[in-house]
């Protein structure tokens, strides 16, 4: 395995991850406050799961998003 072409093929993966992920979290809040589902205050609660099925890795991960 080529240690620097790893690090960085990571790196990119995550970084796609980080900006699509972002992305859809507005969509998805802009949508929830349009429509009254939530009304901006609110702290919510999140969870995201990394999955590669090569390696047998399955890990979540919770936190929260703070809209205020």
């Amino acid at each position: 395995m080529e240690q620097e072409t790893f690090n960085l093929s990571v790196r990119k993966f995550l970084k796609m991850v980080g900006v699509q992920s972002q992305h859809e979290i507005e969509q998805a809040v802009e949508k929830a406050l349009a429509s009254g589902a939530i009304k901006g205050g609110e702290s919510l609660v999140a969870t995201m799961t990394l999955k590669i099925a090569a390696v047998r890795l399955d890990v979540t991960f919770d936190g929260h998003i703070d809209l205020q």
